[in-house]
């Protein structure tokens, strides 16, 4: 069941975070949305989620150092979320890079939303 799976999305474009939580609260995922890498790992000490979307491009902690970061917590649970990139400048990272960092997989923007929802649902299947 979709209804109760938890997504976080971390993504400093209002626009984009308002699209991707259209298209997954139709499918009855539960969003919580942050501008940064430092709100995620904010978050996190507080929740639990089933899977993070991580902006790589964001203010304050990017997406690679912010998933970097919640790799090396303490709690397993945490540490081992499902993280997916999205990335608008992908042609500077190769899958190689994203997986180093321990990202689970990544979507290119501009977003295709069938992609987006397909990818969620493969990691939280």
């Amino acid at each position: 069941m979709t209804e109760n799976k938890k997504v976080l999305v971390a993504e400093d474009s209002s626009v984009i975070i308002n699209l991707t939580k259209n298209v997954l609260l139709f499918e009855k995922y539960r969003i919580t949305a942050v501008k940064n890498g430092k709100q995620v790992l904010d978050k996190l000490m507080h929740e639990d989620f089933d899977l993070i979307l991580m902006d790589i491009n964001m203010p304050i902690m990017d997406g690679i150092e912010c998933t970097k970061a919640i790799r090396a917590l303490e709690d397993n649970s945490k540490a081992n979320i499902p993280i997916v990139a999205i990335t608008g400048n992908y042609k500077n990272y190769t899958l190689d890079d994203f997986k180093k960092a321990g990202l689970n997989d990544y979507i290119q923007k501009p977003l295709d939303y069938d992609l987006l929802l397909a990818t969620v649902k493969k990691h939280l299947s």
